[in-house]
């Protein structure tokens, strides 16, 4: 069966989304990735290592324009005679899947989270990440959006040929005047461990607690909604209902209530961890781990629990 997997190559990397869906979709059939973009041809080629065949790539237009995308993937789906699209479920893919999905009358999975099972229903998030569900399609072409942090990227073979195509696009109705990317080494949506402060650091001033400890394990760094409002932290850093919606492997919160809006877009993680003084804070009915106390004096204990243990292995 032939797969076609869309990724967003704008840059000089490929975010790891793109391998983990290079990956999930090498499971269903044989790979072809389509992007746009300036991305050199030896960064894509990268993406044979995790199971693509072959790269298509449109470099009549850069961006992220939804209805050129939708246009350039339903192109790059007709040449190769792809039934299944595979998109990672990230703000691109949101908003280019159900297009996609209109334009090919395809059956649409949004917020995939593995294979299709023998029955050929496809398990999934619902509810926020409260619950989970299966789904299964009944049309001949479907589209996958693969729930980043799902799986695993795995390696199974060589670079990629990567060949120049047209996809198109048309022209876009958009114009871009600015484009500002989020600062620091890991994305949020992509981290594997992400250390999260609320109010209860009680100012910017204190936020080298916070970024200690996640420079220290490695991990990208959020805040709540009223962090962010009150300016203390960039609002990229805002994880929640109305912010960033994560799935990491590890969710330390310290200084946060867990109001519902912002477990919303943090209950995917999963192992969460959560500091606070209040003991009837509701992020404890969500926690696998709570410490009641103050993140003052837990989280430089922690750093230094970390740091003994990094130097004993």
């Amino acid at each position: 069966m032939s797969v076609l997997v869309y990724i967003n190559s704008n840059g000089e990397k490929i975010a790891k989304s793109a391998f983990e869906a290079v990956t999930y979709a090498k499971k269903l059939g044989e790979v072809t990735v389509v992007t746009n973009g300036k991305t050199d041809d030896s960064t894509l080629a990268q993406l044979g290592k995790y199971g693509a065949s072959k790269v298509l790539v449109d470099r009549s237009f850069e961006g992220i324009d939804e209805q050129q995308l939708t246009r350039m993937v339903a192109t790059a789906a007709e040449k190769e005679g792809a039934n299944t699209i595979v998109f990672s479920n990230d703000l691109i893919g949101k908003a280019v899947a159900p297009r996609l999905s209109v334009k090919m009358n395809a059956g649409l999975v949004a917020g995939a989270t593995g294979v299709p099972q023998e029955d050929g229903t496809i398990p999934v998030n619902v509810f926020s990440g409260k619950a989970h569900g299966f789904v299964k399609v009944n049309t001949d072409k479907k589209i996958i959006a693969l729930l980043p942090n799902s799986i695993q990227p795995e390696e199974t073979g060589a670079d990629a040929t990567v060949e120049e195509f047209s996809g198109n696009a048309g022209d876009t109705r958009v114009t871009v005047k600015d484009t500002k990317f989020p600062e620091g080494d890991i994305p949020l949506p992509e981290a594997e461990l992400v250390v999260s402060g609320g109010r209860g650091l009680k100012g910017p001033e204190n936020w080298n607690l916070i970024l200690d400890l996640a420079k220290e394990l490695g991990a990208a760094t959020a805040c709540s909604r009223p962090v962010a409002d009150s300016g203390w932290r960039p609002h990229h850093e805002h994880v929640g209902q109305t912010g960033v919606a994560i799935s990491p492997n590890l969710y330390i919160a310290a200084g946060i209530s867990g109001a519902i809006q912002h477990l919303a877009g943090v209950n995917r993680s999963k192992v969460i961890v959560v500091i606070n003084t209040d003991d009837e804070a509701p992020f404890f009915k969500a926690a696998d781990y709570g410490v009641v106390g103050d993140a003052f004096e837990v989280l430089p204990r922690l750093l230094d629990a970390v740091k003994k243990f990094k130097a004993s292995n």
